[in-house]
């Protein structure tokens, strides 16, 4: 008995001194170490700089014209300028708009009809993310041709109806008025 006595205290113990061990941290099982993310920007890289190839072919082939880069990553060009006013369209303005969207070719995907809003409240109504920087740049009765690089126009999904995938895009836009708050 006095032996089995022993054993027993011997056996608590040696389980008291081993559960005393710091416990280790389980770490998760991959071996990408961040692969995926490395893989994904290096395709990302690729796909702009080959947007901004086509792009500069388009400007180059347009010899009639003077194209200027916005601080936004799109290029443009003025087809009708207002060189009298000064007024730009501010956050919360109600503009009056005509535009249509083309693909990098000059082939029409929407035309003046299809295109909504005509009316668009600056930075307060969803639009396409380069309008959104282009209206702000326009004058009332200027028309400006856009060149938009995919993530500014309709991105890696696009439209979902006419507009492709990772498409660079041109839009023809005219703002015919700037309405002042009330």
């Amino acid at each position: 008995m006095k032996k089995s006595i022993l054993f027993f205290g011997l056996f608590i113990a040696t389980i008291q001194l081993t559960s005393c061990e710091k416990e280790s941290p389980r770490y998760p099982i991959s071996n990408s170490r961040g692969e995926f993310l490395k893989e994904s920007v290096q395709r990302n890289k690729a796909l702009v700089g080959s947007e901004e190839e086509q792009i500069q072919q388009v400007i180059k082939n347009d010899s009639t014209h003077k194209y200027y880069q916005s601080a936004h990553g799109f290029w443009y060009k003025y087809l009708k300028a207002n060189i009298h006013d000064t007024i730009t369209p501010k956050t919360g303005q109600m503009v009056d708009l005509v535009f249509e969207i083309q693909d990098i070719d000059g082939n029409v995907i929407y035309n003046k009809e299809e295109t909504t809003p005509s009316l668009y409240q600056v930075d307060k109504q969803e639009i396409m993310v380069g309008l959104r920087h282009g209206v702000k740049l326009m004058r009332k009765g200027e028309t400006i041709s856009f060149l938009f690089p995919s993530h500014l126009g309709y991105g890696y999904l696009g439209d979902k109806e006419k507009i492709g995938l990772n498409e660079p895009l041109i839009c023809v836009v005219t703002l015919k008025d700037i309405k002042t708050n009330p």
